[in-house]
């Protein structure tokens, strides 16, 4: 059995996200599998060259894992002729240059999100990596949470019927970090390095809402900055000038349904965790609801719901949530991260299809940006669509 190397620079593997699992839990993994079996009975076999800023945590990450390339020159290493794809897990605010980079070295790009600060910057990416003819795509990686999946597969076999709305909560307190460090770095609160939990977290809802029930139409959201004041990695205190909290109400147009699905999202650093698991979403439609979280999916078809009573003057008895029955894995969930990845290798290898491009990270900063705009007007906005965008010119 032939093994066929690839090249891929990594950009931001010293920090947690790309660390973890980008490197560790998807492309380690599948060299720990023996690489990643192809239609042709090849083995991909994923080559890493880490790239950063600092040369000492890159070395020690790849002395850590048997690795010997790394560098701090990010252009040189885009030049060599073995690198076939740029990977970007870096704070936003570095992101969009060194996309660029990558496009003009005609590397294929595989990104986390949001793919730039703004969306003109998101778009003019994707027309970049469109001219040039590479393969791009952009991290999805909740969609390939077993919770998610199952959620899916009921929505897909018809279980819901009419679907008519969609409640989702996310969100832990993060610490200030005065008296216990916090678990997020501290840029995700300042502004001006690209903070805030509307960017972060409103690219994710709007893949999870397209992918799973149809397109993002209208976006009314609220924001705010809950915890005024936190403390760096430091421990120097500082203002927080970036969201910490958005409150969002989506409504999403599925094809083949009449009237609009009410997604009402809450994501939030400021809040303690009182659920099952960190996310949530709740799911109802006239022939039944579900709710699913990272792993556990669970439902209530129209059959079996009870007929709960309102009366404040009695304390509730019932057990609302044995009242609901687990749907079973039914088959073997890989990690999300590296499951997408694996897709990305084979888009990029041999073509097979992939659909989550440059252009639907794009549609994510847009409604980051429409939500932003949203709360600072007070208003409803109706999401067009993006005209430079293939099939809609």
């Amino acid at each position: 059995m032939s093994r066929t190397t690839i090249g891929i620079v990594l950009n931001g593997v010293t920090g947690r996200m790309g660390y973890r699992q980008h490197l560790v839990r998807s492309l380690l993994a599948i060299r720990e599998q023996g690489g990643l079996a192809l239609p042709d009975g090849r083995r991909l076999w994923p080559e890493p060259i880490l790239v950063g800023r600092s040369e000492a945590k890159l070395r020690e990450i790849a002395e850590r894992h048997g690795l010997t390339e790394w560098s701090t020159d990010l252009p040189a290493v885009l030049a060599r002729p073995d690198v076939r794809i740029y990977f970007d897990a870096q704070v936003t605010a570095q992101r969009e240059k060194a996309l660029k980079l990558a496009i003009e070295a005609g590397k294929h790009i595989y990104t986390e999100k949001p793919t730039a600060e703004d969306l003109s910057g998101a778009i003019e990416l994707a027309r970049l990596a469109d001219a040039a003819g590479i393969k791009h795509g952009v991290v999805q990686d909740k969609l390939f949470l077993p919770g998610l999946r199952k959620l899916d597969r009921l929505v897909r076999g018809g279980f819901f019927g009419r679907i008519l709305s969609v409640r989702g909560e996310f969100g832990y307190w993060v610490f200030e970090g005065d008296w216990q460090a916090a678990q997020r770095p501290s840029w995700n609160y300042r502004a001006a390095d690209g903070g805030g939990i509307t960017v972060d977290m409103f690219p994710h809802w709007h893949y999870v809402l397209e992918q799973l029930f149809g397109r993002v139409a209208a976006v009314t959201a609220h924001v705010t900055t809950h915890i005024p004041q936190r403390w760096d990695e430091a421990g120097e205190r500082y203002d927080a000038t970036a969201d910490d909290a958005a409150y969002g109400i989506f409504e999403v147009e599925r094809p083949g349904q009449s009237g609009r699905i009410v997604a009402q999202i809450n994501s939030s650093w400021s809040v303690r965790v009182y659920r099952d698991e960190l996310v949530e979403f709740q799911v109802d439609g006239t022939e039944g609801s579900a709710v699913a979280g990272l792993r556990n999916c669970r439902i209530q078809h129209r059959a079996a719901t009870p007929k709960p009573v309102w009366n404040p003057d009695l304390p509730a008895t019932e057990d609302f949530r044995s009242q609901w029955q687990v749907v079973p894995d039914n088959e073997e969930f890989d990690n999300g991260f590296k499951a997408q990845w694996e897709l990305f290798l084979r888009h990029v290898v041999v073509d097979e299809p992939y659909n989550w491009d440059l252009w639907a990270g794009a549609r994510g900063v847009q409604l980051a940006e429409l939500g932003l705009a949203s709360a600072r007007d007070g208003r409803r906005i109706e999401i067009p669509a993006l005209d430079d965008e293939p099939g809609h010119r």
